[in-house]
Protein backbone atom coordinates (compact mmCIF):
# COMPACT_ATOMS: atom_id res chain seq x y z
CA UNK A 1 0.00 0.00 0.00
CA UNK A 2 1.67 3.56 -1.25
CA UNK A 3 2.43 5.72 1.78
CA UNK A 4 0.49 9.16 2.32
CA UNK A 5 3.07 11.75 2.86
CA UNK A 6 3.37 14.17 5.80
CA UNK A 7 2.24 17.01 3.39
CA UNK A 8 -0.86 15.54 2.42
CA UNK A 9 -2.32 14.16 5.44
CA UNK A 10 -3.42 17.29 6.63
CA UNK A 11 -5.74 17.59 3.31
CA UNK A 12 -6.41 13.98 3.88
CA UNK A 13 -7.70 14.35 7.43
CA UNK A 14 -9.79 18.03 6.13
CA UNK A 15 -11.39 15.91 3.91
CA UNK A 16 -12.22 12.99 6.00
CA UNK A 17 -13.42 16.04 8.88
CA UNK A 18 -15.67 17.32 6.17
CA UNK A 19 -17.28 14.63 5.09
CA UNK A 20 -17.93 13.92 8.65
CA UNK A 21 -19.35 16.53 9.35
CA UNK A 22 -21.51 16.62 6.40
CA UNK A 23 -23.18 13.18 7.63
CA UNK A 24 -24.12 14.58 11.04
CA UNK A 25 -25.66 17.83 9.27
CA UNK A 26 -27.69 15.42 7.06
CA UNK A 27 -29.02 13.23 9.92
CA UNK A 28 -29.72 15.80 12.49
CA UNK A 29 -31.52 17.27 9.78
CA UNK A 30 -33.54 14.21 8.56
CA UNK A 31 -33.80 13.20 12.44
CA UNK A 32 -35.21 16.86 12.87
CA UNK A 33 -37.70 16.64 9.57
CA UNK A 34 -38.97 13.19 11.25
CA UNK A 35 -39.91 14.47 14.84
CA UNK A 36 -41.56 17.83 13.41
CA UNK A 37 -43.83 19.27 14.28
CA UNK A 38 -42.56 19.49 17.90
CA UNK A 39 -44.56 22.61 19.42
CA UNK A 40 -46.98 24.85 17.53
CA UNK A 41 -47.15 26.38 13.77
CA UNK A 42 -48.68 29.59 13.15
CA UNK A 43 -50.07 29.60 9.92
CA UNK A 44 -50.48 33.31 8.97
CA UNK A 45 -54.08 34.24 7.06
CA UNK A 46 -52.89 37.61 5.01
CA UNK A 47 -56.37 39.29 5.29
CA UNK A 48 -57.94 40.06 8.81
CA UNK A 49 -60.51 37.70 10.17
CA UNK A 50 -63.85 36.94 8.44
CA UNK A 51 -64.66 35.83 4.57
CA UNK A 52 -63.35 33.33 2.75
CA UNK A 53 -59.57 32.70 3.07
CA UNK A 54 -60.04 33.44 7.06
CA UNK A 55 -62.45 31.06 6.31
CA UNK A 56 -60.34 28.11 4.11
CA UNK A 57 -56.94 28.71 6.70
CA UNK A 58 -59.18 27.97 9.87
CA UNK A 59 -60.85 24.55 8.10
CA UNK A 60 -56.88 23.88 6.53
CA UNK A 61 -55.65 24.90 10.39
CA UNK A 62 -58.09 22.54 11.48
CA UNK A 63 -57.40 19.02 9.69
CA UNK A 64 -53.62 19.87 10.36
CA UNK A 65 -53.84 20.31 13.56
CA UNK A 66 -55.65 16.73 14.02
CA UNK A 67 -52.84 15.00 11.35
CA UNK A 68 -49.65 16.69 12.70
CA UNK A 69 -50.15 16.15 16.19
CA UNK A 70 -49.75 19.43 16.66
CA UNK A 71 -51.79 22.37 17.44
CA UNK A 72 -52.35 24.92 13.88
CA UNK A 73 -52.87 28.57 15.12
CA UNK A 74 -54.34 30.89 12.78
CA UNK A 75 -52.97 34.14 12.97
CA UNK A 76 -54.57 37.24 10.65
CA UNK A 77 -52.25 39.83 9.27
CA UNK A 78 -54.04 42.07 7.07
CA UNK A 79 -52.94 45.64 5.31
CA UNK A 80 -50.97 46.29 2.64
CA UNK A 81 -52.86 44.01 0.62
CA UNK A 82 -51.63 40.64 1.65
CA UNK A 83 -47.49 42.36 1.62
CA UNK A 84 -47.48 42.85 5.80
CA UNK A 85 -48.25 38.83 6.18
CA UNK A 86 -46.21 38.18 3.25
CA UNK A 87 -43.04 40.01 4.64
CA UNK A 88 -43.69 38.74 7.98
CA UNK A 89 -43.65 34.94 6.07
CA UNK A 90 -40.22 35.61 4.21
CA UNK A 91 -38.31 36.68 7.27
CA UNK A 92 -39.52 33.83 9.42
CA UNK A 93 -37.24 30.91 10.62
CA UNK A 94 -36.91 28.02 7.74
CA UNK A 95 -37.96 25.83 10.42
CA UNK A 96 -41.60 24.76 9.41
CA UNK A 97 -43.16 26.80 12.44
CA UNK A 98 -44.10 29.29 10.26
CA UNK A 99 -46.74 28.85 7.37
CA UNK A 100 -48.57 31.04 4.77
CA UNK A 101 -52.03 30.91 2.79
CA UNK A 102 -50.74 32.19 -0.14
CA UNK A 103 -53.45 33.71 -3.08
CA UNK A 104 -53.71 35.11 -5.86
CA UNK A 105 -53.37 38.44 -4.77
CA UNK A 106 -50.15 38.02 -2.90
CA UNK A 107 -48.48 35.63 -5.32
CA UNK A 108 -50.21 36.81 -8.72
CA UNK A 109 -51.56 39.99 -9.44
CA UNK A 110 -49.91 41.56 -6.87
CA UNK A 111 -46.46 40.65 -8.42
CA UNK A 112 -47.26 41.64 -11.38
CA UNK A 113 -48.51 45.20 -11.18
CA UNK A 114 -46.75 46.51 -8.09
CA UNK A 115 -43.50 46.95 -6.52
CA UNK A 116 -43.27 45.09 -3.14
CA UNK A 117 -41.14 44.76 -0.46
CA UNK A 118 -40.84 40.66 -1.32
CA UNK A 119 -39.79 38.56 -3.69
CA UNK A 120 -43.04 36.20 -4.49
CA UNK A 121 -40.60 33.75 -6.26
CA UNK A 122 -37.19 33.66 -4.42
CA UNK A 123 -38.68 34.53 -0.81
CA UNK A 124 -40.87 31.47 -0.43
CA UNK A 125 -40.95 27.68 -0.61
CA UNK A 126 -44.54 26.62 -2.19
CA UNK A 127 -46.03 23.39 -0.48
CA UNK A 128 -49.13 22.96 -2.06
CA UNK A 129 -52.44 24.31 -3.97
CA UNK A 130 -55.43 24.21 -1.68
CA UNK A 131 -57.68 25.00 -4.50
CA UNK A 132 -59.44 27.57 -6.74
CA UNK A 133 -63.21 29.40 -7.31
CA UNK A 134 -63.58 31.18 -10.92
CA UNK A 135 -64.02 34.01 -11.83
CA UNK A 136 -67.57 35.16 -13.32
CA UNK A 137 -68.66 38.77 -15.28
CA UNK A 138 -71.94 39.46 -13.81
CA UNK A 139 -73.79 42.36 -14.57
CA UNK A 140 -77.07 44.41 -13.73
CA UNK A 141 -79.99 42.62 -14.28
CA UNK A 142 -81.52 45.96 -15.45
CA UNK A 143 -79.23 45.96 -18.94
CA UNK A 144 -80.49 44.85 -21.79
CA UNK A 145 -78.53 41.57 -21.84
CA UNK A 146 -79.18 38.28 -21.82
CA UNK A 147 -76.00 36.44 -22.41
CA UNK A 148 -72.43 36.82 -22.89
CA UNK A 149 -72.75 37.76 -27.08
CA UNK A 150 -75.90 40.55 -26.40
CA UNK A 151 -72.68 42.10 -23.73
CA UNK A 152 -70.37 41.88 -26.35
CA UNK A 153 -72.02 43.14 -29.37
CA UNK A 154 -74.22 46.03 -26.56
CA UNK A 155 -70.41 47.36 -25.55
CA UNK A 156 -69.49 47.98 -28.87
CA UNK A 157 -72.80 49.76 -29.41
CA UNK A 158 -72.59 52.03 -26.64
CA UNK A 159 -68.77 52.35 -25.72
CA UNK A 160 -69.98 55.19 -23.72
CA UNK A 161 -72.85 53.40 -21.35
CA UNK A 162 -70.93 50.87 -19.46
CA UNK A 163 -68.59 51.11 -16.41
CA UNK A 164 -66.97 48.44 -14.37
CA UNK A 165 -66.26 48.05 -10.57
CA UNK A 166 -63.54 46.32 -8.94
CA UNK A 167 -61.67 45.87 -5.68
CA UNK A 168 -59.05 47.87 -6.18
CA UNK A 169 -56.58 48.64 -8.75
CA UNK A 170 -54.16 45.62 -9.73
CA UNK A 171 -56.62 43.26 -8.43
CA UNK A 172 -58.21 40.26 -9.61
CA UNK A 173 -61.72 42.26 -10.69
CA UNK A 174 -59.75 44.57 -12.11
CA UNK A 175 -57.45 42.86 -13.87
CA UNK A 176 -59.81 40.07 -15.07
CA UNK A 177 -61.89 42.78 -16.76
CA UNK A 178 -59.01 44.37 -18.47
CA UNK A 179 -58.00 40.80 -19.96
CA UNK A 180 -61.75 40.96 -21.54
CA UNK A 181 -61.66 44.32 -22.84
CA UNK A 182 -58.72 43.73 -24.77
CA UNK A 183 -59.89 40.00 -26.15
CA UNK A 184 -63.37 40.90 -26.94
CA UNK A 185 -62.09 44.53 -28.35
CA UNK A 186 -64.40 46.50 -25.99
CA UNK A 187 -64.31 49.65 -23.63
CA UNK A 188 -65.61 50.06 -20.36
CA UNK A 189 -64.46 52.88 -17.56
CA UNK A 190 -62.61 51.41 -14.59
CA UNK A 191 -64.65 52.22 -11.41
CA UNK A 192 -62.16 51.12 -8.34
CA UNK A 193 -63.13 50.90 -5.08
CA UNK A 194 -61.79 50.11 -1.50
CA UNK A 195 -62.88 46.69 -1.60
CA UNK A 196 -65.79 44.34 -3.05
CA UNK A 197 -68.35 45.13 -0.52
CA UNK A 198 -68.69 48.77 -2.29
CA UNK A 199 -68.28 48.16 -5.46
CA UNK A 200 -71.13 45.47 -5.09
CA UNK A 201 -73.33 47.93 -3.24
CA UNK A 202 -73.21 50.44 -6.93
CA UNK A 203 -73.71 47.53 -9.69
CA UNK A 204 -76.96 46.57 -7.20
CA UNK A 205 -77.83 50.54 -7.38
CA UNK A 206 -77.00 50.76 -10.72
CA UNK A 207 -74.24 53.05 -10.72
CA UNK A 208 -71.93 50.42 -12.56
CA UNK A 209 -72.99 47.91 -15.18
CA UNK A 210 -70.63 45.28 -14.77
CA UNK A 211 -68.15 43.45 -12.35
CA UNK A 212 -65.88 40.47 -12.90
CA UNK A 213 -65.82 38.81 -8.78
CA UNK A 214 -65.20 35.65 -7.50
CA UNK A 215 -68.33 32.93 -8.20
CA UNK A 216 -68.33 32.22 -4.64
CA UNK A 217 -68.85 35.66 -3.34
CA UNK A 218 -71.59 36.08 -6.25
CA UNK A 219 -73.85 33.16 -5.89
CA UNK A 220 -75.78 34.65 -3.17
CA UNK A 221 -76.93 37.34 -6.01
CA UNK A 222 -77.01 35.24 -8.84
CA UNK A 223 -79.50 33.26 -7.08
CA UNK A 224 -81.77 36.02 -5.94
CA UNK A 225 -81.49 37.41 -9.79
CA UNK A 226 -79.94 40.77 -8.52
CA UNK A 227 -76.91 39.90 -11.02
CA UNK A 228 -76.55 38.15 -14.24
CA UNK A 229 -73.85 35.77 -14.73
CA UNK A 230 -72.68 35.57 -17.85
CA UNK A 231 -68.78 33.54 -18.21
CA UNK A 232 -66.70 31.83 -15.36
CA UNK A 233 -63.00 31.43 -15.91
CA UNK A 234 -61.48 28.30 -15.81
CA UNK A 235 -61.50 24.80 -17.82
CA UNK A 236 -64.97 23.95 -17.17
CA UNK A 237 -68.02 24.90 -15.90
CA UNK A 238 -68.64 25.04 -11.78
CA UNK A 239 -70.74 22.42 -10.35
CA UNK A 240 -71.56 25.49 -8.25
CA UNK A 241 -73.52 27.59 -11.25
CA UNK A 242 -73.88 24.79 -14.01
CA UNK A 243 -75.50 27.22 -16.18
CA UNK A 244 -72.85 29.84 -16.56
CA UNK A 245 -71.05 28.95 -19.67
CA UNK A 246 -67.02 29.14 -19.37
CA UNK A 247 -64.98 31.83 -21.55
CA UNK A 248 -63.22 29.05 -23.45
CA UNK A 249 -66.96 27.71 -24.67
CA UNK A 250 -67.69 31.34 -26.28
CA UNK A 251 -64.60 31.03 -27.75
CA UNK A 252 -62.49 32.86 -25.78
CA UNK A 253 -59.35 31.17 -24.33
CA UNK A 254 -56.69 32.02 -21.89
CA UNK A 255 -59.39 33.09 -19.23
CA UNK A 256 -58.31 30.62 -16.54
CA UNK A 257 -57.07 32.83 -14.12
CA UNK A 258 -59.43 31.95 -10.96
CA UNK A 259 -58.84 32.94 -7.06
CA UNK A 260 -56.95 30.52 -5.75
CA UNK A 261 -55.47 29.58 -2.20
CA UNK A 262 -52.42 27.45 -1.10
CA UNK A 263 -50.11 26.24 1.49
CA UNK A 264 -46.52 28.43 1.31
CA UNK A 265 -43.56 28.63 4.08
CA UNK A 266 -40.49 30.72 4.28
CA UNK A 267 -37.36 30.18 1.20
CA UNK A 268 -35.01 26.97 2.19
CA UNK A 269 -37.58 24.96 3.91
CA UNK A 270 -35.95 21.61 4.49
CA UNK A 271 -37.03 18.79 1.65
CA UNK A 272 -38.17 16.69 4.08
CA UNK A 273 -40.60 18.73 6.04
CA UNK A 274 -41.90 19.85 2.62
CA UNK A 275 -42.58 16.68 1.71
CA UNK A 276 -44.53 15.99 5.05
CA UNK A 277 -46.67 18.83 4.59
CA UNK A 278 -47.18 18.41 1.21
CA UNK A 279 -48.21 15.05 2.22
CA UNK A 280 -50.34 16.26 5.16
CA UNK A 281 -52.39 19.12 2.90
CA UNK A 282 -53.09 16.50 0.28
CA UNK A 283 -54.80 14.28 2.59
CA UNK A 284 -56.85 16.96 3.87
CA UNK A 285 -57.65 17.93 0.26
CA UNK A 286 -59.13 14.37 0.08
CA UNK A 287 -61.76 14.21 3.25
CA UNK A 288 -65.06 13.93 2.28
CA UNK A 289 -66.16 16.76 4.60
CA UNK A 290 -62.84 19.19 4.07
CA UNK A 291 -64.39 18.51 -0.37
CA UNK A 292 -67.75 19.06 0.53
CA UNK A 293 -67.40 22.10 2.66
CA UNK A 294 -64.75 23.97 -0.32
CA UNK A 295 -67.33 23.21 -3.03
CA UNK A 296 -70.15 24.49 -0.84
CA UNK A 297 -67.87 27.93 -1.57
CA UNK A 298 -67.37 27.47 -4.74
CA UNK A 299 -64.17 26.22 -4.84
CA UNK A 300 -62.15 23.41 -6.78
CA UNK A 301 -59.91 21.50 -5.00
CA UNK A 302 -56.34 21.13 -6.89
CA UNK A 303 -53.54 19.03 -4.85
CA UNK A 304 -50.23 19.48 -6.14
CA UNK A 305 -46.95 18.58 -5.58
CA UNK A 306 -44.47 21.11 -4.32
CA UNK A 307 -42.97 21.50 -7.91
CA UNK A 308 -46.68 21.95 -9.82
CA UNK A 309 -47.31 24.87 -7.46
CA UNK A 310 -44.21 26.44 -7.93
CA UNK A 311 -44.79 26.24 -11.81
CA UNK A 312 -48.34 27.73 -11.19
CA UNK A 313 -47.77 30.29 -9.30
CA UNK A 314 -44.63 31.68 -11.91
CA UNK A 315 -47.29 30.95 -14.41
CA UNK A 316 -49.95 33.06 -12.63
CA UNK A 317 -47.61 35.97 -12.09
CA UNK A 318 -46.31 35.80 -15.85
CA UNK A 319 -50.09 35.93 -17.00
CA UNK A 320 -50.83 39.17 -14.94
CA UNK A 321 -47.63 40.72 -15.84
CA UNK A 322 -48.61 40.37 -19.32
CA UNK A 323 -52.22 42.14 -19.25
CA UNK A 324 -50.70 44.61 -17.10
CA UNK A 325 -48.39 45.56 -19.98
CA UNK A 326 -50.74 44.88 -22.51
CA UNK A 327 -53.11 47.39 -20.92
CA UNK A 328 -50.35 49.74 -19.53
CA UNK A 329 -51.08 49.14 -15.64
CA UNK A 330 -48.48 49.79 -12.90
CA UNK A 331 -49.03 50.67 -9.70
CA UNK A 332 -46.80 52.83 -6.63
Amino acid sequence: MPKTSNRSMPIFLSFIVAIASLTLSIGAQAQSATAYPVKPIKLIAPVAAGGGLDNIARAVAEKLSRSLGQTVVVENMGGGGGSIASQATAKAPADGYTLMIAYVGTHGTNPAVRKLPYDAIKDFTPIGMIGATPNVLVINPELPIKNFKEFVDYAKKNPAKLSYGSAGPGTLTHLGMEQLKLAAGIFMVHVPYRGVGPAYTDLLAGQTQAMFPTLFAALPYINSNRVRGLAVTGAKRSSAAPTIPTFKELGYSGFDGQQWYGLVGPANLPPAIIAKLNTELNQVLALPDFSEKMTSEAMTLMPMTPSQFSNYIKDDIARWAKVAKDRHIEID
